[in-house]
């Protein structure tokens, strides 16, 4: 098992892909989000996020394209900042916070888990794992 948090440099191949998805989201670099993802990837959020159009599962690169452009539709803004990753066999887990701003202008800062199931280095499924509650309570704000 590798376990990775700010600290330390040891990083595998899975993570390092992981980590190219994250930079991809944080330059608004959609290429480079998916260089990380087999074209069937699965693309899983909360089903309690459904009210808002931003749960079930999305398949492949032009589900989560359509999930990512549907996004500023309901948020006004997210910024993700994963903080630890833990990796056993074929799966990543990504501890994270992310500060969300709501299109009223509200923001607050959420914790996630995203599990990242992985194949030849290239992840084959993320599931995003996270209060939907407070999720909600942000958005009406």
């Amino acid at each position: 098992m590798t376990h990775e948090s700010e600290e330390t440099t040891v990083t595998s191949r899975n993570i390092e892909a992981i980590r190219t998805a994250y930079a991809g989201f944080a330059s608004r670099d959609i290429e480079g989000v998916l260089s990380a993802m087999w074209p069937d990837v699965e693309w899983v959020h909360p089903d309690g996020m459904d009210v808002y159009g931003l749960g079930g599962t999305k398949h492949g690169h032009a589900g989560i394209k359509e999930f990512l452009a549907h996004v500023p539709t309901v948020l006004g803004g997210m910024r993700l900042s994963p903080q630890e990753f833990i990796e056993s066999k074929d799966r990543v887990i990504v501890f994270g916070t992310r500060e969300v701003t709501s299109r009223a202008g509200t923001t607050a800062t959420l914790n996630f888990v995203h599990s990242w199931t992985m194949r030849d280095g290239k992840a084959t499924k993320m599931e995003d794992i996270f209060d939907t509650v407070a999720f909600h309570r942000l958005i009406e704000s």
